[in-house]
């Protein structure tokens, strides 16, 4: 069954097995863009480093 909304990818009707995409493909190429920094979240840099110092100093 398809939905109304499109897929975010190709614009292709979406398909409830893969929702909010209409294919494993767009599914997939999605995921490729996060792995590859081609999507961000806004906010300052943050040196992963500094997490992981904080971190474990808040289990001390």
């Amino acid at each position: 069954m398809t939905t109304s909304k499109s897929c975010p990818i190709c614009k292709k009707p979406r398909q409830d097995d893969f929702t909010p995409f209409c294919s494993q493909r767009c599914k997939d190429r999605d995921l490729a863009q996060w792995f590859g920094d081609g999507y961000t979240a806004p906010g300052e840099p943050v040196d992963p480093e500094q997490i992981a110092r904080s971190e474990w100093d808040a289990q001390e």
